[in-house]
């Protein structure tokens, strides 16, 4: 039900993850969970710092928010009677455009005659420079459809996967009890796969950002 006592639920929804959070102290550390945290946002930021220059590091705060964010929503989507909003291309799209438009828009402010260089590499034949162009703009504008696309459908897939193989479990309990234990296993396995598809795909679309972000500074 999306309302409770008419109360909306997404609302509460929303809210949950800001529990995972420590509460405000006066200590930098003050619990394991925290420590964890600390040692989790340190290293997501090392791995996406690492091969941009310091013009680039002024985007720390906003690729390490989008890569927690991407993961907390991707992993609370796994649990029972929950929804993933990134299996949606409105959101994933929403998320992916801007944040290649602004890397796109440094690119050109920063440095307008090597971002436009991308667009024809050295040595092409004369004949071919204009269809070179002409591919190398294609590839460039697709980028952010590519991007949201494939978070989108790595979601959607293994959430598809796992919906019919849990109604599989079901369906053949009754009648063939050892292959319903059989697919309940593939289904336990494809669960913890699943896991790892919302870790990585919450890595590589961030990942692929900063590539983008390198390419422009």
């Amino acid at each position: 039900s999306p309302s409770l006592l008419g109360i909306p639920l997404i609302l509460i929804a929303l809210t949950f993850p800001a529990l995972l959070l420590p509460a405000p102290d006066n200590r930098w550390i003050t619990n394991r969970l925290s420590t964890l945290q600390l040692w989790l946002v340190n290293l997501i930021t090392k791995q996406l710092m690492t091969p941009l220059n310091m013009k680039g590091h002024k985007w720390a705060l906003i690729l390490t928010s989008l890569m927690i964010f991407l993961l907390l929503i991707n992993l609370l989507g796994l649990l029972p009677y929950t929804f993933t909003p990134t299996t949606q291309l409105s959101m994933s799209l929403a998320l992916a455009f801007p944040l290649w438009f602004a890397t796109l828009l440094t690119g050109l402010r920063n440095q307008p005659s090597i971002s436009l260089a991308h667009l024809l590499p050295e040595g092409t034949p004369t004949p071919l420079i204009p269809a070179l162009i002409l591919i190398e703009t294609t590839s460039l504008l697709i980028r952010p459809l590519a991007l949201g696309v494939r978070l989108t459908a790595n979601l959607t897939a293994g959430h598809l996967l796992i919906q019919l193989i849990s109604t599989a479990t079901v369906a053949l309990f009754s009648t063939m009890p050892a292959i319903s234990l059989l697919t309940l296993l593939i289904l336990f396995l494809l669960t913890i796969l699943e896991v790892a598809v919302a870790m990585i795909q919450a890595y590589v679309f961030v990942l692929l950002l900063s590539l983008y972000l390198q390419e422009n500074i």
